[in-house]
């Protein structure tokens, strides 16, 4: 029975200790090193793929999660098309004014006032709509989420990357490395249950 409770708690060492170290080896060793008598490399799993996983993410964003046409249909949906409206009114009836010669009459430039705002008020949200549809076409060619997300990543520190991922899923990760320990200690059972009937 002795034997049997050391081979299960020896199995639950190494069990728990393996997945302890898995777990370091995905960021550690962030540089590679190099072991001469085996004629390899040994570095963390992220650092070495850094690149692969920040254009996994780039394009993974870009495609699934957010587009520009997202973004933008997001901001016109939540604008206050009547401010903007206001404003454009309040704009080109200020510039309308400061570009009409003084002689122009009171009268006129009040009627080319009024004119303007029922002109905004039935073409605004049209405008509105076809300066949105622009500035997203602009964009999409000049933006591009996937290598922005890339860039960031590949921008990020190591050492900070390691540190969000652990805060994060720090109880998860425990969990990992006890399961490891309880599946040693099942399969150190297992060995002891063959070494002594055999």
């Amino acid at each position: 029975m002795h034997k049997l409770l050391i081979l299960a708690f020896i199995g639950a060492i190494i069990g728990w200790m393996t997945n302890v170290l898995a777990i370091k080896l995905l960021f550690r060793p962030l540089k590679p090193i190099n072991i001469p008598i085996l004629n390899w490399k040994l570095q963390g799993l992220i650092p070495k793929r850094k690149a692969d996983i920040a254009k996994s993410i780039g394009e993974t964003v870009a495609v699934e999660l957010v587009s520009i046409e997202d973004i933008f249909d997001k901001f016109v949906e939540d604008m206050d098309k009547e401010k903007v409206i206001l404003l454009l009114k309040t704009k080109v009836n200020e510039m309308a004014a400061t570009k009409m010669p003084a002689f122009v009459p009171s009268s006129i430039k009040e009627m080319i006032g009024q004119y303007i705002d029922k002109a905004i008020d039935e073409e605004g949200d049209k405008l509105i709509i076809d300066l949105s549809e622009m500035v997203v076409h602009r964009a999409k060619e000049s933006i591009d989420i996937a290598e922005l997300v890339e860039d960031k990543i590949m921008n990020f520190e190591l050492e900070k990357l390691e540190e969000i991922i652990l805060d994060i899923a720090s109880k998860e990760l425990k969990h990992i490395e006890y399961l490891g320990g309880l599946i040693g200690f099942l399969i150190g059972i297992v060995q002891g249950l063959i070494i002594l009937y055999i």
